[in-house]
């Protein structure tokens, strides 16, 4: 049993060997600050959200530089070239250094992001809530 200072912890995986030049999917993904945790990435790439290379990726596929990584985040895709592997989250400056987006994707992007800002953001009834006329034609038009 030993006090004072704990040993430095070394941020590799147990379970597997570490590759140079590689990192496994979700934690680039955690690194370049796609998610806010390494959970959150892993459990985007388990529901089909992210592929490599054209083909759908599972959470310890190693990424190298030069793949391609196609990421879906709601209605918003990233199309991303990976062009540096990390497996430590660093600063937003470091994390935008280890992907280049493409020009495709980048303009799809902003359409979509463009779109969004455009829509009502909430539903509003005007200067007041429905009367009981209103309220009757509402429940018609859903079907109630």
């Amino acid at each position: 049993m030993s006090r004072g200072r704990a040993a430095a912890h070394d941020d590799t995986d147990d379970d597997e060997p570490s590759t140079p030049g590689k990192v496994r999917l979700d934690k680039w993904l955690w690194a370049a600050r796609f998610y806010k945790t390494r959970a959150l990435a892993a459990e985007a790439v388990d529901g089909g959200k992210v592929d490599v290379n054209g083909d759908r990726a599972k959470r310890a596929k190693q990424l190298q530089v030069g793949d391609e990584v196609r990421l879906r985040q709601g209605p918003v895709e990233w199309v991303l070239t990976v062009r540096d592997v990390a497996g430590r989250r660093g600063s937003a400056d470091i994390a935008r250094g280890l992907y280049d987006e493409t020009d495709e994707g980048r303009r799809k992007r902003e359409l979509v992001t463009e779109q969004l800002r455009n829509m009502p953001s909430a539903f509003s009834y005007g200067d007041s809530k429905p009367g009981k006329r209103d309220r009757r034609a509402l429940r018609r038009l859903k079907g109630d």
